[in-house]
């Protein structure tokens, strides 16, 4: 009983099977037209052109290249031939202080900062609006147009210490401590954070002082021009709230020090040239600032960016102008 019912399992489930529907004769017919000899079986070359025709030919990715680097249209010299580059001695006498005056010629004189921030790339534009939208919703509108006078009014006090520091004639590492001034406690961090470079600052020899490129029609202030561990320099002072420990950090400071150093260069109330420069980040917490410094080297990279830059600004400026000119009629 056991066997025949086993048998008559079996038989059901070959009834059941979804495969005893096929037409076992069409199915055979088609395995064996595939596997007959006589159909020729496809080189790789018929392969690859059937596929060419039915997806269309394969588009092979090129080999990826560096970005094309821009040149200036005109690369105007950073140093100026007919000064003498920068001797060993110091000039005497107090440091130059050259006082912006937009008479004279220069009300249409555009300023390196202006340049800049109407040069910024799509990206930098990003970031910035990023940031804002951000310090924004922490802080609301009114609270984010308080910090940041907040800063621009530490940035002053800040130069403000510094030119005092700078004009006093004493070396900031022989001063006595008791014959310090007391300066206001919003930038007594920073100079705290920037005592261990005043101690390699000597030889000033200009503090906030204009400098102007007559033939490339802009200008801009200087923080400060001395030497820094014995090598004279344009020096930048930035504030920052976060460490900026690498000279990329810095976005478009070293450009700007390279615009500053190209003006002075060629700008007749000065009789020496620089070729170097020195960005300091100081940090109102008192932590150690940063010294960035800019090598000759460095700064004719960067001054070929700023000439970049300025020649932007430029074409912007006369499509704008042409655009504004009423029409004629």
């Amino acid at each position: 009983m056991t066997r025949i019912a086993n048998i008559d399992k079996s038989s059901v489930d070959r009834k059941s099977s979804p495969y005893s529907s096929v037409d076992s004769e069409r199915y055979s017919s088609l395995v064996k037209s595939v596997m007959s000899s006589r159909v020729s079986s496809q080189t790789p070359e018929t392969l690859q052109a059937e596929d060419d025709h039915i997806y269309g030919p394969v588009v092979k990715a090129q080999t990826p290249t560096r970005p094309e680097v821009r040149e200036p249209k005109t690369l105007h010299p950073f140093l100026n031939c007919e000064e003498t580059v920068d001797t060993e001695e110091p000039e005497s006498g107090l440091p130059a202080r050259i006082s912006l005056n937009r008479g004279q010629g220069r009300s249409f004189v555009p300023s390196v900062t202006r340049i800049l921030q109407q040069t910024l790339s799509p990206e930098q534009i990003f970031y910035l609006e990023r940031w804002k939208r951000r310090m924004i919703a922490e802080l609301g509108e009114e609270g984010f147009k308080e910090h940041s006078q907040n800063l621009f009014r530490q940035g002053k006090l800040l130069h403000s210490a510094l030119e005092d520091i700078l004009t006093s004639g004493a070396a900031w590492k022989d001063r006595d401590p008791s014959e310090t001034p007391e300066y206001p406690p919003e930038v007594r961090g920073y100079l705290e954070s920037i005592s261990h470079v005043l101690e390699d600052v000597s030889a000033v020899r200009a503090i906030e002082s204009t400098v102007q490129h007559g033939t490339l029609n802009y200008l801009g202030i200087v923080d400060c021009v001395a030497r820094y561990r014995g090598v004279l320099c344009v020096i930048d002072w930035k504030t920052s709230d976060k460490p900026k420990p690498f000279l990329s950090n810095t976005y478009d400071n070293p450009v700007q020090v390279a615009a500053y150093a190209g003006a002075l260069n060629n700008d007749g109330n000065y009789k020496y040239q620089v070729e170097n420069g020195l960005i300091v980040v100081a940090y109102k917490d008192g932590s150690p600032a940063h010294a960035h410094q800019l090598s000759s080297e460095v700064m004719l990279e960067y001054w070929k960016t700023w000439l970049l830059r300025l020649e932007e600004f430029t074409e912007k400026r006369a499509s704008h102008a042409s655009s504004t000119l009423p029409e004629n009629r």
